[in-house]
């Protein structure tokens, strides 16, 4: 046989063999499942935004929003505060749970006051229980980042975002925007894909006038035309497609008037109690010594308000089983209000803190993209169902929460 045919030969059979072989890979290949796109998340929240805003005031561009994606009344987690919130959305767990218990509130393991303004506390991770969804991405190998979500500055379980900013009033909406759209266009190594960032109204203007007020009108379209311009930048990203974005709140917002007040003073004797701890309408009471009883009678007879300790709060509030949260806690019945020494309510102002029962404390859920569903209907949802929800978008495994899966049922 010549050599050109063995030549041939040998070619025939290499490439008979390169064939059998690529065949065989491509079945293996049809029974691995292709790795998925890591999807994006960013998730807006606007301090005090009550549920029912958009309902009163023109906010066309959350409207948009929920036209192209799915809308909820959002249910606070007890105390409808905003610390004891935020991290609520963060682990799907109960304030009671997770430790944040109120905005202000007394550690007796460290003998310290943990306070929303002390940033030596705030960025101790010392203080937060649980597993915020950033740290489940950042564990599992997805790169977050954030602009003033409570909780992102402290290192919890040794974690951080790969991007985060420490709270400072002075960036406005729009430097916020503007520096997401940054992070969205680094290379795809650094890339965040998970990104939470925050704006303090308009809950500020709740409680200088009132739910009701002018001032709040004002501030909610505001809001909601930084709203529209975060869509349009985001819109003219390449990858704009991919992106899924939620809009949401901590808490509502409840007019309260000077007339309904109760001073604690004028019913609390100073010897009975080592703290007192919290703000209108809710208060945590750290009692000496065998003054529980007296604390809970002197307050038996009290118009507007309910003492309640361990053993007789409801358990809808899911809260006294923490030991931040004092011996008792003090709270108002809606429209009441808390004080320590003097009145200094105006006329009509907000407060929030209320039992989430009161509709006026729920907060608002706005969400579109390609993991929703869209539907015109108005649902409920509580807020420590949100984890779930992020993880189910982001491919993530859930550390263990008090959410089920409502959250899940508005996605596609």
């Amino acid at each position: 046989m010549t050599s050109s045919r063995l030549n041939y030969f040998g070619f025939t059979f290499l490439a008979l063999l390169l064939s059998t072989l690529l065949m065989a890979q491509q079945e293996e290949d049809k029974t691995i499942p292709a790795k998925k796109k890591q999807p994006y998340l960013i998730i807006l929240s606007l301090d005090g935004f009550r549920w029912n805003y958009p309902d009163q005031i023109a906010t066309p561009n959350l409207d948009n929003i929920a036209k192209n994606g799915v809308r909820a009344s959002l249910q606070a987690s007890f105390p409808t505060k905003t610390f004891p919130n935020h991290y609520s959305i963060a682990t799907g767990l109960y304030p009671d749970h997770h430790g944040i218990v109120n905005n202000t509130f007394y550690e007796p393991k460290r003998a310290v006051i943990y306070k929303i303004g002390d940033n030596s506390k705030v960025q101790d991770g010392y203080f937060y229980g649980g597993e915020p969804f950033w740290v489940t991405a950042e564990k599992q190998g997805v790169k977050t980042a954030s602009f003033h979500w409570v909780g992102t500055t402290a290192p919890i379980k040794g974690v951080l975002p790969s991007i985060y900013k420490v709270y400072s009033p002075k960036p406005t909406g729009h430097q916020k925007v503007d520096s997401l759209i940054a992070w969205l266009q680094l290379p795809i190594e650094h890339r965040p894909h998970l990104i939470t960032w925050y704006m303090p109204e308009p809950d500020g203007v709740g409680h200088d006038f009132g739910p009701e007020s002018e001032a709040v009108h004002r501030k909610v379209q505001e809001l909601d035309s930084l709203v529209g311009y975060f869509m349009d930048e985001i819109n003219k990203l390449p990858i704009s497609s991919e992106i899924n974005i939620i809009v949401t709140s901590d808490h509502g917002m409840q007019e309260i008037s000077s007339e309904r007040v109760v001073l604690i003073n004028q019913y609390l004797k100073k010897e009975y109690y080592q703290q007192i701890l919290g703000s209108n309408p809710v208060y945590n009471i750290w009692a000496k010594k065998g003054y529980i009883d007296s604390i809970q009678y002197a307050f038996t007879q009290v118009k507007g308000i309910k003492c309640y300790s361990a053993s007789t709060i409801p358990p809808h509030l899911h809260y006294m089983t923490n030991e931040r949260c004092g011996d008792l806690v003090l709270l108002a019945d809606s429209a009441y209000s808390i004080q320590m020494n003097k009145i200094t309510i105006d006329a009509k102002e907000g407060t929030h803190g209320y039992d989430p029962a009161n509709s006026n404390m729920n907060a608002i859920f706005f969400a579109q993209g390609p993991a929703f569903k869209k539907q015109s209907k108005l649902v409920n949802l509580q807020n420590v169902d949100i984890y779930n929800m992020i993880c189910k978008i982001m491919n993530l495994n859930p550390a263990q929460n008090d959410g089920d899966n409502d959250g899940i049922l508005l996605l596609q």
